[in-house]
């Protein structure tokens, strides 16, 4: 695995069959264009008012390595799908290197449907080609981030931690979910991995298998204490929280922080806090898990919990109530012959814009975030944030490696910034969202690229 960026793999096979159909097509029939495509979220799932841009370090990685070895062009070779297809393709594939530009929104900001993440200028085969890895990437890694927004937002100020890598889908998917969390908030993750790829804080406490292996608990706290003397956090919910938190007061031996894992946590942290507190160890935290997401982590705290952190695991690393996103790569302009033409497309409900695109962010009262307006890339708004920067240019990284720790606090000002009716856990109940308009310029190029389809359509 990569050390900078996580990635598994560079291959050119990590694509879709028909991405290679395609571009085996534009070699064949001598179709040399330079494409623009754009990255975006169509619309936005259930329980969602915004997302987090995540994942660009690694799409980015993919696009500076990604290469077809000899054997993988065999095997494409010998598909009978490509039975008729000639050499110069095969050839094309041995000295494939992504050589595209490419705009993006740095990760961590907060952005909306419509809103492209990221665009593609490149020879349209290559373009091609990489689509699916791109997508794969940057959905998973938003969707993630975007959760994670949420379960800190519910949290109000107390820590998260992410704990998923169990549950999530595959161990890649565990460790590159880590950073997305990280990215979306939260201030560490239990995946050691993920610490030392991405030098994300990580954090663990101890099984219950650990304390049901030792004759008693007292044995089982006394002999973690004495490994872990200053960083000890024990597990009190294995057989009974009160008796668990006596006998550590008893002992005269203060951990660093007890977990409660189950249970009434509400009506258990609140106990076991007063006990603490009644012994003197008011700096001894207490630290809750099992089963919560941003919905029990509300209730917890309306309900007076006295929690200092919280481990999200589930819910946080598959985005379970939200487990994809409508992520789409659409073209927008093709240049050929000297010759550009913006590209939408007009099917009902899939309507696309033409022409590339730069997202401009209008700050109002309190320095709160008014409205978002997508533009032609080459309109000006004054007094507005130009969201999207250019990050890679002829296939080379342009900017240096995301710094996740100024990735994450974007994310948190960007949320801060959001109006309340926008950033509040129930705002998806009413009837209010954060306003994003096209520009007139884009309308108008709209109309002109419908009426000029519409013509040929006559013909």
């Amino acid at each position: 695995m990569d050390n900078r960026s996580g990635r598994f793999g560079h291959s050119g096979l990590l694509t879709d069959l028909y991405e290679l159909t395609m571009a085996a097509g534009y070699v064949e029939t001598h179709f040399d264009a330079r494409a623009t495509f754009e990255l975006f979220v169509r619309n936005l799932p259930l329980r969602r008012n915004y997302l987090v841009a995540a994942g660009l370090e690694q799409a980015l990685d993919f696009l500076e390595h990604v290469c077809f070895a000899a054997d993988e062009i065999a095997y494409l070779r010998a598909h009978p799908l490509f039975q008729r297809i000639g050499r110069r393709f095969f050839d094309y594939l041995a000295g494939f290197r992504f050589s595209g530009d490419v705009w993006a929104m740095p990760e961590g900001t907060v952005f909306f449907p419509g809103e492209p993440l990221l665009r593609v200028t490149a020879p349209i085969a290559d373009a091609q080609i990489v689509e699916t890895c791109l997508l794969a990437t940057l959905n998973f890694q938003t969707m993630i981030a975007s959760k994670a927004a949420r379960v800190v937002t519910a949290a109000r100020g107390h820590s998260v931690i992410e704990f998923g890598t169990r549950r999530a889908h595959g161990i890649e998917s565990g460790v590159l979910a880590a950073r997305a969390a990280y990215i979306g908030g939260c201030q560490g993750t239990s995946n050691v991995m993920a610490g030392r790829r991405f030098g994300i804080p990580i954090f663990g406490t101890q099984a219950h298998s650990w304390i049901m292996a030792h004759e008693s608990e007292e044995e089982a706290f006394r002999q973690f204490l004495d490994i872990y003397p200053h960083h000890a956090v024990l597990l009190v919910d294995t057989y009974d929280v009160h008796g668990a938190v006596e006998k550590i007061i008893a002992m005269g031996r203060r951990p660093r922080a007890v977990r409660l894992d189950s249970g009434d946590l509400a009506a258990d942290s609140i106990w076991v806090r007063r006990r603490l507190d009644e012994a003197g160890w008011r700096d001894v935290e207490v630290f809750a898990s099992g089963d919560l997401d941003e919905d029990r982590i509300a209730e917890l705290l309306a309900n007076g919990a006295r929690i200092d952190g919280f481990g999200v695991g589930t819910a946080l690393a598959t985005s379970s109530d939200a487990p994809a996103l409508g992520v789409i790569y659409k073209l927008v302009e093709l240049e050929r012959g000297g010759a550009v033409h913006n590209a939408a497309k007009f099917s009902e409900a899939k309507v696309t814009y033409p022409g590339r695109k730069q997202v401009f962010r209008v700050t109002g009262a309190g320095g709160k975030s008014a409205e978002d307006i997508i533009a032609l890339e080459e309109e000006q708004f004054p007094g507005t944030e130009a969201l999207l920067l250019p990050v890679m240019r002829g296939g080379k990284h342009i900017l240096p490696a995301t710094d996740l720790e100024e990735a994450r606090r974007r994310c948190l000002s960007g949320l801060q910034r959001l109006p309340e009716s926008v950033a509040d856990l129930r705002a998806p109940l009413v009837l209010a969202g954060y306003p994003v308009r096209y520009s007139a310029r884009l309308e108008e190029l709209l109309g002109q690229v419908r009426r000029r389809v519409e013509r040929a359509a006559r013909i």
